[in-house]
């Protein structure tokens, strides 16, 4: 990509699961030039939702981390995780 921006997407199947109900085991990411991580799609590890008074604990296996950042991602299929991944690379790569 430009200004030495570069994608990796790996997907597999796997058989579903409580953690991952939908049977897609997924890792996208946006690198700069450095091979620093900018944006990350991925369900690999656990992340706790910021909770509301009197919620109960909740934890999500689908997120994003933009940054430092981490955050639940509301997975709908693998088309529109696609999507959604590449309107934010678009976004960051156009920032910079």
């Amino acid at each position: 990509m430009d200004n030495g921006y570069w994608t990796r997407i790996e997907a597999w199947e796997v058989p579903p699961s409580r953690h991952v109900p939908h049977g897609i085991r997924y890792c996208l990411t946006l690198h700069d030039r450095y091979n620093r991580r900018l944006l990350g799609y991925d369900n690999a590890h656990a992340v706790q939702r910021r909770r509301r008074r009197f919620e109960g604990k909740r934890v999500v296996w689908d997120h994003k981390h933009r940054d430092e950042r981490v955050e639940p991602y509301a997975f709908d299929s693998p088309a529109s995780l696609l999507e959604d991944f590449w309107t934010e690379v678009r976004k960051i790569v156009g920032e910079a």
